[in-house]
This record gives C-alpha cells, sequence and structure tokens, in this order.
C-alpha cells in the first residue's frame, strides 16, 4: 500500500460528497426543478447508477472508484448538451451537472493515482 495513501483521504471525501452531491441533483432535476415533463418523468431513473457506486466509493473501494469515474463521463457529456440547448433553469442545472462530475472525476483519479503507480512499479520489480 503506498505511504502517501493516509494523505489521499481528502481526495476520497470529495469524490464521495461530490456523487451524493450528482446523485441528488438528477434525482432533484428530472422529479422537481426542471422535468421534461409537468410532474416529472422516467428520467429520474438515471440517478441509479450513481446510488449503485456510493457504498463502494464511501468505502473507498478502487474498483468502484475506477468504474464510476468512468460512469461520470456520461454525466458530464448530458451535463454540457442540456446546458447549451436546455431553456432556463435546465441550462444551469446542466451547467452545475458538469461542475459535479468533473469533481468527481479528479477526486477520484487523485484517490486511485498513487495505487495504480504503486501497482505498476510492483509489477515492473516483480518482473
Amino acid at each position: 500500500m503506498p505511504a502517501d495513501i493516509a494523505g489521499r483521504r481528502p481526495a476520497a471525501l470529495g469524490a464521495f460528497v461530490t456523487l451524493a452531491a450528482l446523485t441528488l441533483l438528477c434525482i432533484a432535476w428530472e422529479w422537481r426543478l426542471a422535468p421534461l415533463r409537468p410532474g416529472g418523468s422516467a428520467l429520474i431513473l438515471k440517478a441509479l447508477p450513481l446510488a449503485a457506486a456510493l457504498p463502494g466509493v464511501l468505502r473507498r473501494r478502487l474498483y468502484t472508484l475506477q468504474w464510476a469515474s468512468m460512469l461520470v463521463l456520461l454525466y458530464f457529456a448530458e451535463g454540457i448538451v442540456r446546458g447549451m440547448t436546455d431553456p432556463a433553469p435546465g441550462n444551469l442545472l446542466g451547467w452545475v451537472e458538469v461542475a459535479l462530475a468533473l469533481g468527481f472525476f479528479g477526486c477520484a483519479l487523485a484517490y486511485v493515482a498513487p495505487f495504480k503507480r504503486a501497482a505498476r512499479r510492483a509489477k515492473r520489480e516483480g518482473a
């Protein structure tokens, strides 16, 4: 285990907080704030994959952080599209989604990177 893991706890906490905020944003957006259909839409289900990742991110599981960092790129893309095309307030919510997705991605990479470097180093030394 890399020695600088204790210094990466803020990154793990940041990843959890931004992922939780992104999940709540997706639910609130499609339920009340700016749903595609009045009264809410089935797009609220887009929060399920994010919610599924929350327990693993909270426990700092590397595998979960890795796949969730790839998953969140879909929400980043959706945020850009909706930020540029939706009428207000949907466009603002799209840019908030972009910011949260980037925040999670950055925190997840900051936490996972030392583990990946240590694994590469161990593989080189073992070979």
